[in-house]
């Protein structure tokens, strides 16, 4: 930086027209970046029977591995999955609609209830935002899901039909690679410049003089985008493990049969979920964690900070951190899609080229970061504690840019060491998850099952640490609005993190297209090789979630209490305290409710399949099962289950503010931060190494002796030397059997996956939501807790009965 003073580069801030250039363009190229991959991909054409024209069908005769069968069979399995994400994101929306009129209606109500200058005006500006972030959030999902099931039929294709093998291995990462391109640029740009417009607008007709009053209304805007990522992260969630949970325990470990085996008439489901609970479900995850640190970061700055609200650069900065890291994903993601420095050559490098980019992205966004506060932030500000001195007025501390700069670095580093350590210890080339594969030969699902939770305990331990460092020194470095940038660091390179989570269900969706389509089985090791790094870098997502999703919901606290009025939050207080066990409670019961909720629908699919199975045809391979019966299955039940989930998760702040008063309110929200957190860790991870460990079974990488005892060991019989693995079958031209002693060891591994399942793709994931939801909707609903509409119990009827714990300088409330 004093380099960058030396050669005199930095003169001036950005101007008011320049960071709104900045705020419109940055979110604008990255629409067309997205649009740029999204007609990359659809150069290469599927089709449908009789629909080929002559270039098509001379690439198709020179290629081995797909007939111009295959390539009917793609496009009529690809169009199955497309119908039925499309019928489920439309159902599942209808539902999102209903409760979305629901909530801007009672938004509407209680803030205009609640009195105060101009509680009506508030109300409806709040509603706006809550329906502007909804849609948007609605908006993002579906993009996401739309690219996916349009470009894993493409990534199969080239898979197969690519000229040599390390082409099949570098065409099929490159489409796959551009769909989440599109996903991950599509929904932070949408999200982006959606935010930018609804306060340019809200500014002109409430005006900029009040900036507490403006960005108290859009809050509300973050609120929205988390609510449909609650039914989003619920629904899908539900729909994908009913799905694989039915399909796993009835095709593999009953019937025998392999993943994906088109005779399953589960795996149309499995594949939709996949789009559904992973693109749709995490897209409209990350939008939200997206909306609710900028709008936290925006309450903060206005309330605490006079100096950030006289300069319109330096209250876009939140806005800007996120369009500046745009920026830096596209280059990286740039340099994947012309194969520099190192293109895909084959199944050694895959996982190298993904985990790089967030590597790569991580460190240019250091220096942009650097860069970006010297020029919108003023060289130093005050921001605003909230103790007061003896004459009434806050106490002040001064900021340096780079301070606030370095809390954005802190959130950024720390994201990526979280993402490698879930890595770590979901990984199959890692000793946890070879640990728990190991299980399976000795004691069978038992073991398996008691060495994963062991793993998933045990991987919190270094992102516990690593959080609780990033927090103290942001708090110390910038207060409450320090935690709000170091959030918003992490989510800085949310573009290239959420293309490489989407890739990894498109690569998923590829070999089970290719499976159910009976092409050569060398085709389904590309997709195999593919999905496997899929599986480690969606790991690496989750994490990244789980992360920023711990320091929204602090942000989003900070706004709440500073909003609210609250100096100290005493934790011994009889309403503080209280409220903190509540809230530390929550996690489970909403754990439970989505655990039940998938086994619920999971044994109705079970009982479908079931069904089907008894007709000998189906299993015979001549007749085709009803698919389209096991996702309407999946649909209901889902649809029906989620919404008790979503209600305990939007009402519990409210009844408890309105109840019981702001006290317990200050108890409820950090007991489900902190138990949420460490849930959704050990969640996540338990199931990730649980789906990687029956994968290390199934790619023939555990060497056992008769008795099933692994090589390396003291007891192991070198004279009985044997490779658990896959055996393919010629005549099924694509389905594997497994022997008596493999079975018996991979049964054991399915079991624990099947477990796992909705642990890391349903409630783990779903309890980000529950702390930031909860946060959110705390800030958004404050005016009303802090009326006489707020503390019906404890503030009002019981008041005399309620004891205040005291503390030195600070009057009970």
């Amino acid at each position: 930086l004093q380099f960058l003073y030396f050669i005199d580069i930095r003169l001036t801030m950005l101007s008011d027209a320049t960071t709104a250039l900045l705020c419109l363009g940055l979110p604008i190229i990255g629409l067309i970046w997205a649009w740029i991959n999204t007609n990359a991909v659809s150069k290469i054409q599927i089709y449908m029977k009789g629909d080929y024209v002559d270039s098509e069908k001379q690439r198709l005769m020179g290629s081995e591995k797909l007939s111009s069968e295959d390539m009917e069979s793609i496009a009529v399995i690809a169009n199955r999955i497309s119908v039925g994400a499309n019928e489920f994101l439309k159902e599942e929306y209808k539902v999102i609609t209903v409760f979305c009129v629901f909530t801007a209606a009672l938004i509407y109500s209680l803030i205009g209830l609640a009195g105060g200058p101009e509680s009506w005006t508030n109300a409806k500006f709040s509603s706006i935002a809550f329906i502007v972030g909804a849609v948007a959030s609605c908006v993002s999902g579906a993009i996401g899901m739309k690219i996916a099931v349009y470009t894993n039929s493409r990534t199969a294709h080239e898979a197969a039909v690519a000229n040599g093998e390390q082409a099949k291995y570098t065409r099929s990462f490159e489409i796959a690679f551009r769909g989440g391109i599109v996903m991950g640029f599509g929904l932070t740009s949408v999200g982006l410049l959606s935010l930018y417009l609804l306060i340019q607008i809200f500014t002109s007709y409430l005006g900029d003089t009040d900036k507490v009053r403006l960005y108290e209304c859009v809050a509300a805007y973050g609120l929205g985008g988390s609510s449909v990522a609650c039914f989003g992260r619920v629904g899908g969630g539900i729909f994908t493990k009913a799905a694989d949970v039915g399909s796993d325990l009835c095709g593999k470990v009953v019937a025998g049969l392999p993943e994906d085996d088109p005779r399953n008439p589960g795996v149309i489901a499995d594949c939709i979920g996949d789009n559904v609970g992973d693109i749709a479900g995490m897209g409209s995850d990350l939008f939200g964690s997206f909306g609710e640190a900028t709008c936290a970061a925006l309450v903060v700055s206005a309330y605490a900070s006079p100096d950030l609200t006289n300069s319109h650069s330096a209250m876009m900065y939140p806005l800007l951190i996120t369009g500046v890291g745009t920026l830096v994903c596209l280059f990286t993601s740039m340099c994947v899609t012309s194969g520099w420095p190192t293109p895909v050559t084959g199944s050694d490098n895959v996982e190298t080229v993904l985990k790089h980019q967030l590597a790569i992205s991580t460190v240019l966004n250091t220096f942009a970061m650097l860069f970006l506060a010297e020029i919108a932030l003023p060289e130093t500000f005050s921001i605003a504690k909230l103790v007061k001195d003896a004459e009434g007025n806050y106490l002040m501390i001064q900021v340096h840019s780079w301070e606030a700069a370095f809390c954005v670095i802190m959130g950024l580093w720390s994201g990526l060491v979280i993402g490698y350590i879930t890595e770590y210890y979901t990984s199959n080339s890692k000793s946890p998850v070879q640990g728990i594969a190991r299980a399976c030969t000795m004691g069978g699902a038992a073991t398996n099952v008691i060495s994963g939770l062991a793993v998933g305990y045990t991987s919190t331990i270094v992102p516990c640490f690593v959080m609780a460092a990033t927090i103290y020194v942001s708090f110390n470095l910038c207060l409450m609005y320090g935690v709000a940038l170091a959030a918003l660091g992490i989510l800085s390179t949310m573009s290239i993190g959420l293309t490489i989570d989407a890739y990894g269900p498109i690569a998923d969706n590829a070999g089970g297209i290719v499976e159910m389509a009976l092409t050569d089985k060398s085709v389904r090791t590309v997709t195999d090789c593919l999905d496997a790094a899929g599986n480690t870098t969606a790991a690496i997502g989750k994490g990244f979630a789980i992360a920023s999703a711990a320091f929204v919901s602090l942000a989003l606290y900070g706004a709440f209490i500073t909003h609210a009025g609250i100096p100290v939050v005493n934790i011994v207080d009889s309403r503080t305290f209280p409220g903190f066990l509540v809230g530390s409670m929550l996690p489970y019961w909403f754990s439970g409710w989505t655990m039940n909720s998938v086994n619920i629908a999971a044994m109705e699919m079970v009982g479908e399949i079931k069904r089907q199975f008894q007709d000998p045809a189906i299993m015979e391979g001549t007749k085709d099962p009803d698919y389209n019966r096991c996702v309407a299955v999946a649909t209901q039940a889902s649809l029906r289950e989620m919404v008790k989930s979503g209600l305990l998760v939007m009402l519990s702040p409210i009844i408890c503010g309105m109840l019981f008063g702001k006290e317990a309110l200050c108890g409820l929200l950090p007991g489900a931060m902190s138990s949420g957190v460490q849930m959704a860790i050990s969640m996540s991870n338990t199931g990730g190494a649980w789906d990687n460990a029956k994968k290390y079974v199934e790619c023939g990488m555990m060497v056992t002796d008769a008795k099933g005892i692994m090589e390396g060991s003291p007891d192991f019989d070198v004279s009985t030397k044997h490779t658990v693995k896959k055996s393919w079958d010629p005549k099924d031209k694509g389905y594997n059997t497994y022997a008596a002693t493999d079975k018996e060891i991979h049964s054991s591994a399915v079991i624990g996956d099947t477990v796992g399942d909705p642990m890391k793709d349903t409630s783990g994931p779903a309890l980000n939501i529950l702390i930031k939801l909860m946060a959110i909707i705390s800030v958004v609903f404050v005016p009303v807790i802090n009326s006489n509409l707020g503390g019906v119990l404890f503030d009002n009827m019981w008041k005399d009965f309620t004891q205040c714990a005291s503390v030195p300088g600070v009057q009970c409330a």
